[in-house]
């Protein structure tokens, strides 16, 4: 080919715009990667990433948010923590952090309040919560505290020997009390004999009690509810006489006996004692059991449901299985259905909700009520079986009318650990220790006879 001044000149031409065009390109990547963040979490369970509680939960949140997290100058602890802020920004542009030495920066540190190291302190909508450790359960809940626009309260029925938020045996509801607290709702005890109770913001818990509850104490109960004061009732089988004008109000009956299920396969699968401890594995569609996939756990629960001409909206919350029935007669030892004995048939419902509009003067407001068979689920030595907890906070702030804060789970993280069992072991120990080994000499043999024929 004849190389004339002309093409050497388009040459340099094509050169130059190729060089051009590549920085060109080159910039506009550049400015792309920091323009937009593009994040992808191929972890099992995504633990890297923040969970869709999370991500609704800063969906609602309207205005800044300003974190002040208090570490050492230590590289690797501050790269961490990073990289768990980082996360919650991606999500809501308008979070800003900040990483602060407490023994440099001595006046902020008084002024936050810090006490230790690790501390951090969360500033949004003029409020402030400082949380001790760092993790997505930590910082969603304090979030999720300071986005409530007022203090929900849940009141715990006493004077009467009921389940008591203070107590931490088994049968107390001590954990329940704890884990309201970090989720922005204030537990509190309320006695009728000598306590107000006011409809705002409140939410009345009745449990089963040892002693009486009084006519004026029922009847306190029953004003709350006509002025659409939100009830979470948990009733054991063996509704109390007095509470009936409550159940008459409501517009619910009772079903005699106590529900069990005698599936003996799922028993097994799920280590179940007795056909009296019963898990739920369907939940009707409602705001509270929506994203609930796991079962919960109920110990000798009372089926109930809404009378035909209820008033009430009604969604059957909690169902058990076809293999279930409501057994009349005892149930320490075997059980089997017996219909003559006047056992009912599964599958039955444990769990209701009711909602209705309440108009009172010139405003209208919507009441939410939900009434549990079983107290016993949300005990200390029960209230962490399977999904009880997550159903309890559900309820809760669903009762409390924060339809969109939801109780932040913890991801799981399923490929921590590696369960195997002695047969396998056994298996990858004998290839490690003898076959590969063998494999390796025998190479090593058929490669120097290979070579010593040569």
């Amino acid at each position: 080919m004849h190389v004339t001044q002309k093409s050497r000149l388009q040459y340099r031409i094509q050169y130059l715009i190729f060089i051009l065009l590549f920085i060109t390109i080159i910039s506009a990547l550049a400015w792309i990667s920091v323009k937009y963040n593009i994040r992808s979490d191929w972890t099992a369970g995504n633990r890297n990433s923040l969970s869709s509680d999370t991500i609704k939960l800063l969906k609602t949140i309207t205005g800044p948010i300003t974190i002040r997290s208090y570490q050492t100058d230590d590289p690797s602890l501050q790269k961490a923590v990073t990289e768990i802020l980082t996360r919650y920004q991606y999500h809501k542009d308008d979070l800003q952090f900040q990483l602060v030495n407490p023994d440099l920066a001595l006046e902020l540190t008084k002024a936050d309040r810090i006490k230790k190291y690790g501390q951090t302190v969360i500033n949004y909508n003029n409020k402030t919560e400082i949380i001790d450790s760092l993790s997505e359960q930590n910082i969603s809940n304090a979030l999720l505290r300071l986005s409530r626009n007022r203090k929900p309260q849940l009141l715990f029925l006493q004077g009467h020997g009921e389940r008591d938020p203070s107590n931490t045996t088994v049968i107390g509801y001590n954990t329940l009390a704890s884990k309201l607290l970090k989720q922005g709702i204030e537990p509190h005890t309320i006695n009728l004999l000598k306590d107000k109770l006011d409809n705002t913001s409140t939410t009345l818990l009745i449990t089963p009690a040892s002693n009486k509850i009084l006519a004026g104490e029922i009847d306190k109960i029953k004003n709350h509810l006509e002025k659409g004061g939100n009830l979470l009732w948990l009733q054991d089988p063996g509704v109390a006489s007095e509470l009936k004008p409550i159940a008459d109000f409501l517009q619910i009956s009772f079903t005699h006996g106590v529900v069990v299920d005698n599936d003996k396969n799922l028993r097994q699968v799920l280590g179940l004692s007795h056909p009296a401890v019963l898990p739920i594995l369907e939940y009707k569609l409602h705001p509270i059991t929506e994203k609930m996939k796991y079962f919960t756990l109920f110990v000798t629960a009372s089926a109930l449901s809404a009378n035909k001409d209820s008033k009430w909206k009604v969604t059957p919350l909690l169902l058990t299985q076809k293999t279930s029935w409501s057994e009349t007669d005892g149930f320490i030892l075997d059980v089997n259905f017996e219909r003559d004995k006047g056992d009912t048939k599964g599958p039955l419902s444990i769990g209701i909700a009711l909602e209705r509009q309440v108009t009172d003067k010139n405003s209208t407001k919507k009441q939410r009520i939900v009434i549990i068979g079983d107290s016993d689920f949300l005990s200390n030595n029960n209230i962490g079986q399977g999904a009880n907890l997550t159903f309890a906070l559900n309820t809760i702030n669903w009762l409390s009318e924060d339809d969109e804060l939801i109780s932040i789970t913890p991801k799981n993280a399923p490929d921590l650990q590696l369960n195997m069992n002695d047969t396998k072991i056994a298996i990858i120990g004998f290839g490690f220790l003898v076959i590969i080994p063998l494999a390796l000499l025998g190479t090593g043999i058929g490669i120097w006879l290979k070579r010593r024929k040569q």
